[in-house]
């Protein structure tokens, strides 16, 4: 157990870091993350219409656009165009529900009340726990409990009873597999984990494993990959930027930053977030400086020993200049200079059932 944004958190359990990676990539890995915000926004006016374009103001994404049932991934920005944080938004019919990351959920909140209290009552969620389920097992798994879920896609949303408990489902999830996000009452999430941990396909997963999956599946982390100094272009994300809010677009700009995003959506940005490839077996963590030549084009953000790959993956920023992909850098590791080769991400084929 570590300390992490506030709260105690397994990095670990017996089975170790690896055999728990490579669960959850074959069978089904249970993670608690509780520790992460869950927020519902309402309109005063009662019509998620308003809530949602309420929330535009503060995110560069098409939320108007989201129907009842989905979710989304979006981005509060600051007026320098940085990243304050990256969240789900979800359109639950009458309201707005959003999870934050823990480290920023206290700032997030006291963020939308700043900007949003005049037109939105904004209630932070506090009795409720937040677990997913993760891996090509998890649809079997959860469905033994809840058979409804089986019918979801990639990034619905949905209520469900369970043995006299409410869940709030989404079928996503961080690791790069099919799986589901479940938020329910905390009384009861003890009970509901202990059913499905009792299943033969599902194991506990800790924070070792989601970093590792995670990275291998390409996905940022905040605080690390993404933070206030990084654009949403600059850390590869502009696709998450739909076509209504860009340049031209019917509701065109109106988020923090937009005059820098825009022109960067246009034109690019000086640095991109990128997949690193190091030749050999020893990862190149985060901090490492990246070199062409003599001349330092960029750092890594994150990097680890992909167990699935059974080789070590990195993601960092370099000089536009040497973003493409198939490019050969040298990462400095212990004043050695090493190859490490610009790569696609994901490093692996994410599997979401579409």
């Amino acid at each position: 157990m570590v300390p992490f944004a506030g709260y105690e958190m397994p990095v670990q359990y017996p089975a170790g870091v690896m055999k728990e990676h490579l669960h959850t990539r074959d069978a089904a890995g249970l993670f608690d993350v509780s520790h992460m915000g869950q927020v519902i926004l309402r309109a005063k006016s009662g019509r998620v219409e308003d809530a949602a374009l309420a929330l535009e103001t503060l995110v560069p994404v098409s939320l108007l656009a989201l129907s009842e049932g989905r979710q989304r991934y979006a981005l509060f920005t600051n007026e320098d165009g940085g990243i304050l944080d990256d969240l789900m938004v979800a359109n639950r019919g009458d309201h707005l529900f959003l999870v934050v990351n823990a480290a920023c959920k206290d700032s997030d909140i006291e963020h939308l009340r700043a900007h949003l209290s005049e037109t939105c009552d904004i209630q932070q969620i506090t009795d409720r726990a937040l677990v997913a389920l993760q891996g090509p097992k998890a649809e079997a798994a959860l469905a033994s409990l809840v058979p409804g879920v089986a019918a979801m896609k990639f990034m619905d949303v949905a209520s469900f009873d369970w043995d006299g408990s409410t869940l709030w489902v989404s079928r996503s999830g961080y690791t790069g597999e099919d799986g589901y996000e479940i938020s329910l009452p905390s009384v009861d999430a003890a009970r509901f984990c202990e059913r499905l941990v009792a299943l033969d396909a599902v194991e506990p997963i800790g924070l070792g494993a989601r970093d590792a999956l995670r990275l291998e599946a390409g996905l940022c982390l905040y605080g690390s990959d993404i933070d206030t100094t990084t654009s949403p272009v600059e850390g590869a994300l502009e696709w998450a930027i739909q076509k209504a809010r860009r340049r031209g677009g019917e509701r065109e700009g109106g988020f923090p930053g937009a005059d820098r995003i825009l022109k960067e959506l246009e034109h690019g940005a000086s640095r991109r977030r990128v997949g690193l490839l190091p030749e050999g077996r020893a990862p190149m963590r985060a901090g490492t400086e990246i070199f062409a030549g003599d001349q330092k084009v960029g750092h890594v953000t994150s990097g680890a020993f992909g167990p699935t790959l059974q080789a070590p993956v990195s993601m960092g920023y370099v000089d536009s200049a040497y973003s493409t992909t198939g490019t050969v850098l040298e990462g400095e590791v212990r004043g050695k200079r090493l190859p490490l080769r610009v790569a696609d991400m994901p490093f692996r084929q994410s599997n979401y059932k579409r």
